[in-house]
């Protein structure tokens, strides 16, 4: 029991993880919604782009890449900002979308009907499309997420100097991206959109923090004492 009261205070920011069974229950009650009118996603890039089997491999390492990152930066406690960050801007993406396909039911209808050849890929894919609707796609949770977890990877303070972990965090994301579209998962569109909603968020979470905030101070009474001469400078003049 001590050791458990001492992992809770040490990892307390494990809190985040009651977030999810709320988007879990959420989206699949979405993904069951059969009363609704879906307006449909295309556009015409989509017509463009093959269907190709082999992209299930990165479409499905999404999950480990995802999950993974997120166990690594929740362990770096001397860089526990990387996480907050990175963890903050994944829910509020996903709440977003959420809340975008509660409101604004969408889907698409690009799917093949049959594969022009049968292999382990397309088993596999026959599988991912029995279980996984094509509603709720605008904007793409996936490409959102690759984004999120990327820059989290990024703009760690652990992975500073580790170029070859950047380097192939941005290869594996690009790919997972690219596997939305070629698996005919998504359309051009859900990815803009993912890509907008990203960009509009990383410029609340990841904002520059100014540099008077990174000052040191001894107690919270020399903290307050310099957030109110911020504010007031002429105060304690």
């Amino acid at each position: 029991m001590k050791k458990l009261k001492q992992f809770l205070f040490k990892y307390k920011h494990a809190i985040i993880i009651l977030y999810l069974p709320i988007y879990m229950v959420w989206f699949v009650l979405l993904e069951q919604r059969t009363d609704v009118k879906f307006s449909e996603v295309h556009c015409i890039i989509d017509d463009f782009i093959p269907f190709c089997e082999i992209f299930i491999i990165p479409y499905l390492l999404w999950f480990v890449y995802v999950a993974a990152s997120l166990v690594f930066l929740f362990f770096q406690t001397k860089y526990i900002d990387d996480f907050y960050r990175c963890a903050a801007i994944l829910v509020m993406g996903m709440t977003t979308s959420l809340i975008i396909y509660t409101f604004f039911p969408n889907a698409q209808n690009m799917r093949p009907e049959s594969f022009e050849r049968e292999n382990i890929f397309t088993n596999i894919i026959s599988v991912l499309y029995a279980t996984d609707t094509d509603t709720n796609v605008c904007p793409s949770i996936h490409v959102y997420n690759s984004i999120a977890i990327h820059v989290g990877i990024a703009t760690s303070q652990y992975f500073k100097n580790k170029r070859w972990v950047k380097n192939s965090s941005l290869v594996l994301c690009i790919l997972i991206c690219m596997s939305t579209l070629f698996l005919k998962q998504h359309s051009f569109i859900d990815l803009v959109c993912a890509v907008a909603l990203y960009i509009f968020y990383y410029m609340i979470i990841y904002k520059p923090v100014p540099v008077h905030y990174h000052m040191p101070y001894r107690n919270l009474n020399q903290r307050h004492k310099l957030v109110k001469s911020l504010k007031h400078p002429r105060e304690l003049q």
